[in-house]
């Protein structure tokens, strides 16, 4: 038994050992290089005021919260919340409207960067390529609500789009009032607004891919469609795999400033998502209490998604986030 002991003893004298040598070496690094390590300090200031600072506030999630009152809730009611909107068949249909737009965004504007990366990869005029990449970027500038604003002139009843479908099919559609055509809507306004600002990641790391790997390619007899899937795409993989794992991560939070500029209670059936339902039932109905359980609810589901996505790919690809 003495000798476990002692044993035991040595075992946590070398534990303390290394922690107290790491320590010591990060405060070298810190001191050697302070100046690089100050311009941290706005960026976790930032971090703690506005990202870490506010979770304190999902305590009222489980706090029954009153304007006016104590900002962390007046009584402890438990999972009151959370029972309400399980049982609250408006959120199961907002909550599918979240999964259907979520899904469609990630399955078509995910891939859409990459397409069109590789795409302009293949492109050899120069002054094209750079004219090609300049206007695809524009629309990733212009504010949310110029695009919606351009969105609902265009799929007006007078717009330009009608205009098109009269002189084909002699009717106008009244897009923007019909609830089943809002999902197209969005999703092609979403490729649309980022598919060049996507495609910038994926062309940066194409310059990294070694160019001896194309020439050796070419001396095997490999066409382009043969360099691109067995040198090109996996050149970009890891970069690929970091992109999905953080899109499935936002896979709930759908774009709320689009959506809440363009839908309108004739397309709540189609276009109402978790973000749009928790402006109205928190902002204008000031129930802070409940929208706060369902945000929270919301969270939780992301977080799950990422962990599940990031051990998912260190599985298969052996690439993860951590």
């Amino acid at each position: 038994m003495g000798e476990v002991k002692i044993e035991k003893a040595g075992n946590a004298q070398v534990l303390k050992e290394v922690k107290t040598s790491k320590l010591a070496r990060m405060a070298t690094l810190i001191r050697k290089d302070w100046q690089l390590y100050s311009l941290l300090i706005l960026p976790m200031i930032y971090l703690v005021i506005f990202k870490y600072g506010p979770m304190i506030g999902n305590v009222i999630a489980f706090r029954r919260f009153v304007p006016g009152g104590n900002i962390y809730g007046e009584a402890w009611v438990g999972f009151h919340y959370f029972k309400m909107f399980i049982n609250d068949p408006t959120f199961w249909k907002v909550f599918t409207n979240t999964l259907v737009i979520g899904g469609l965004t990630l399955l078509l504007c995910f891939p859409m960067p990459i397409i069109f990366a590789l795409l302009l990869n293949e492109v050899k005029s120069k002054k094209f390529k750079k004219f090609v990449q300049t206007a695809s970027y524009l629309p990733h500038f212009l504010s949310i609500v110029i695009v919606a604003g351009m969105i609902l002139q265009l799929t007006a009843i007078n717009g330009s789009i009608n205009a098109i479908v009269e002189f084909f099919t002699g009717e106008k559609i009244n897009f923007i009032q019909q609830a089943e055509w809002f999902r197209t809507i969005y999703i092609s306004s979403e490729i649309w607004q980022g598919m060049g600002w996507g495609a910038i990641l994926y062309l940066a790391a194409l310059t990294t891919i070694d160019e001896s790997l194309y020439e050796a390619a070419k001396m095997d007899g490999a066409n382009r469609w043969k360099q691109t899937l067995h040198i090109t795409i996996p050149g970009i993989l890891p970069t690929i795999v970091t992109l999905l794992i953080l899109n499935i991560g936002s896979f709930m939070a759908v774009g709320f400033e689009k959506i809440l500029l363009l839908y309108n209670p004739l397309t709540y059936e189609t276009s109402d998502v978790i973000s749009t339902y928790l402006y109205r039932v928190g902002l204008e109905s000031s129930n802070f209490s409940y929208a706060t359980a369902i945000g929270l609810f919301e969270s939780i589901i992301g977080l799950i998604l990422v962990l599940t996505a990031n051990g998912i790919s260190r599985k298969l690809t052996e690439r993860s986030l951590w």
